[in-house]
């Protein structure tokens, strides 16, 4: 073969044949043993609602339920919004306990200013939201609204995505959902002219909503 006709795709196969030819020890046996991170010496709630706040997303503790409703009065006044949609439930018992206004259908869904959902885990890792299709927010409650609105217990909270997979696991021992996926952040791209634009793909804001039950 002449090495000047050589594509720079042939030269870079050629280096792979060699080094798939030229067998040497594993340098590093233990690389899936070790830890990805370094623990974090804070806790889990003081590092999700850091990690969250410096990805756009917004951190709003509650110490229980009315505190959760007394927040979203405040919260929806603030926005001005009135169009708030709820779905799931255990969400659904909680907002009509306290009458919080919210609509239950996906009536008028194309003008959905609120979508408040429950959520799988908080990984506090990254301030990511997992979310899944199991329950009757389904795949729309949390990606059309421009507003995401997460009502999420401190017991939720795991350090990495991990944890948050064994812990949806246990919750259903017989069949995964369909639809597992992490929310980090509101939705935003840098597609175009490499400006940050939010809301391209999904909410605009994302707040979350964290209920204490640990004490």
């Amino acid at each position: 073969m002449n090495i000047r006709n050589t594509t720079a795709k042939e030269k870079m196969l050629k280096k792979i044949r060699q080094a798939l030819l030229q067998k040497k020890d594993n340098p590093h046996p233990d690389f899936e043993d070790s830890a990805l991170y370094k623990d974090e010496e804070e806790s889990l709630d003081l590092t999700f609602a850091r990690e969250l706040t410096d990805i756009g997303g917004q951190f709003v503790y509650c110490d229980g339920e009315i505190s959760v409703i007394e927040n979203l009065i405040g919260l929806v006044e603030e926005l001005g919004v009135t169009k708030i949609y709820a779905w799931e439930p255990a969400v659904q018992v909680l907002l009509k306990h306290y009458g919080f206004p919210y609509l239950a259908t996906d009536k008028d869904f194309e003008s959905a200013e609120v979508g408040i959902t429950a959520c799988e885990a908080l990984v506090a890792r990254n301030g990511s939201v997992m979310l899944s299709n199991a329950n009757a927010g389904g795949r729309r409650l949390s990606i059309y609204p421009p507003i995401h609105i997460v009502l999420a217990k401190a017991s939720q909270l795991v350090m990495d995505i991990r944890h948050g997979l064994a812990q949806i696991k246990d919750r259903y021992p017989t069949y995964l959902p369909s639809m597992i996926t992490t929310i980090t952040g509101p939705s935003r791209t840098a597609d175009i002219e490499k400006k940050i634009v939010l809301g391209a793909h999904g909410p605009k804001q994302l707040y979350v909503f964290l209920i204490e039950d640990r004490f």
